[in-house]
């Protein structure tokens, strides 16, 4: 049995219209993978995610992926990195990126720490920086007064990325969908659609709304104009599968419809994760490929 992953947060401590409106597009849509996934594989066979980036990402390369979308706590992290990715021709078209956004001097030191990164991607090509600003300790609730300070600081980080021909992307969990979604709805109501996009990660919408498919729907209807990247995840009966699929506990066939009825041309990025109970039968490698042959035809 697996041991409990780390977090994407505790890594990094470690280390509507179309959505065009405001958002461009890729040139040359490319199929990612976050990760976050790597992780929880590397963790189920006794072994260490990004301990040697060079036989990290040539395992990675065997999976067929052509981007990654890392988490990057700091420059330095992208120093180690980057070098591997030219090697084996990866490409960073999005980064995941944590911060703390609702404590006006700490989201100062996050926004600058953000905008190092930013300018050391300059060359690099990398549109999307994905952001899930840190919740309170044990999911607490926010307050007004501190949504009012993440929404401001949102919208500042948003509008000096955009300087910089990158397009920031709200990214949740399951906790902002507490109390009615009350944190999720204020930072989307609350921010400029040309400073902050949303990244739409679908099975944690699913699980923060108690397991509801409909609430997925209902989250794309809503907010389809804001989507600019999608994490993808499928499960059955709740725990999360070893490989993606259309068909399971969210339909990914009716879904992938309606985001061309919407004319919506997301960012796709596999988020296959393993949980304790998910079943063993392959390699991470092996996995991602199954997922990208799946995701291609699924999202063509």
């Amino acid at each position: 049995m697996m041991t409990k992953p780390f977090s994407r947060r505790e890594f990094l401590l470690m280390l509507p219209v179309g959505a065009s409106l405001f958002y461009p597009s890729p040139a040359q849509p490319v199929i990612s993978s976050n990760g976050y996934n790597w992780i929880t594989f590397y963790q189920r066979a006794g072994k260490v995610w990004g301990q040697d980036w060079d036989a990290c990402i040539q395992d990675y390369a065997r999976s067929g992926l052509k981007a990654l979308e890392p988490s990057i706590g700091h420059v330095d992290d992208l120093n180690k990195l980057i070098p591997a990715l030219k090697k084996y021709d990866i490409s960073l078209p999005s980064i995941y990126v944590g911060s703390i956004l609702h404590e006006p001097k700490e989201a100062d030191l996050s926004i600058q720490r953000i905008l190092a990164i930013a300018d050391r991607l300059q060359s690099e090509g990398t549109k999307i920086f994905v952001t899930n600003p840190s919740p309170l300790k044990n999911g607490a609730r926010k307050s007004d007064a501190e949504l009012a300070c993440q929404v401001e600081k949102l919208n500042i980080l948003g509008s000096q990325l955009k300087q910089r021909g990158i397009t920031l992307a709200y990214h949740t969990h399951d906790v902002e969908f507490r109390e009615s979604a009350r944190e999720f709805h204020y930072v989307l109501q609350h921010t400029k659609p040309e400073n902050l996009a949303f990244c739409m990660d679908v099975h944690w919408v699913y699980r923060g709304a108690g397991n509801s498919e409909q609430t997925v729907f209902d989250t794309l209807k809503t907010y389809g104009n804001r989507i600019v990247a999608l994490h993808i995840r499928q499960s059955q009966n709740g725990i999360w599968t070893e490989t993606f699929s259309g068909k399971g506990d969210i339909d990914y066939v009716r879904f992938a419809k309606e985001l061309k009825k919407q004319k919506i041309k997301p960012h796709l990025v596999i988020e296959q994760c393993l949980e304790a109970k998910t079943v063993q039968t392959m390699d991470a490698a092996q996995a991602h490929a199954i997922d990208l042959k799946i995701v291609k035809a699924l999202f063509n």
